[in-house]
């Protein structure tokens, strides 16, 4: 099993977030299950993937594999009614990074910032930088498979 271990902020409006490397991302859930589990495909930098997450927090098992477009075009409408569309850049942080994620459609005007990290101590030990903003790890509704069926972006 692979395990995710990630922290997620808000990015306030008006914070200049520093360059990096940025890409389209098409994100869709093919099954939203209780207590976080989700099955989604991506396409992301020329990159399709399946992917199988469990669990909530701080800590989640998740699985990846790779699909080839043709596989993913082949299961992307199955995710019609719940779809994230949004820019990602990807922010060196010292020896992490940060995933930037800034939401269209209507999602628009949320942005949020993923750290991942090898082990929960590494995550504990984390200071963000001063343009992030509140810490919404263990919001539910700030997680990618529920903002995929919401009708706009939640309350900070």
């Amino acid at each position: 099993m692979g395990v995710e271990i990630e922290r997620k902020f808000l990015v306030p409006d008006g914070e200049t977030v520093p360059d990096g490397r940025e890409f389209a991302v098409r994100q869709g859930y093919l099954v939203l299950g209780p207590e976080g589990a989700e099955a989604r495909v991506r396409e992301q930098d020329g990159a399709c993937s399946l992917t199988v997450k469990r669990g909530t927090g701080l800590v989640r098992g998740e699985w990846e594999t790779p699909l080839s477009a043709d596989q993913f075009a082949d299961l992307w409408p199955a995710t019609e009614h719940a779809r994230v569309d949004k820019t990602r850049r990807i922010v060196p942080l010292g020896p992490d990074e940060a995933v930037v994620d800034t939401y269209h459609g209507r999602l628009a005007g949320l942005r949020t910032a993923e750290v991942e990290f090898t082990d929960p101590g590494r995550a504990a030990a984390f200071t963000p930088p001063p343009w992030f903003g509140p810490e919404v790890t263990d919001r539910p509704e700030f997680k990618n498979q529920r903002l995929a069926t919401a009708d706009a972006p939640p309350l900070p």
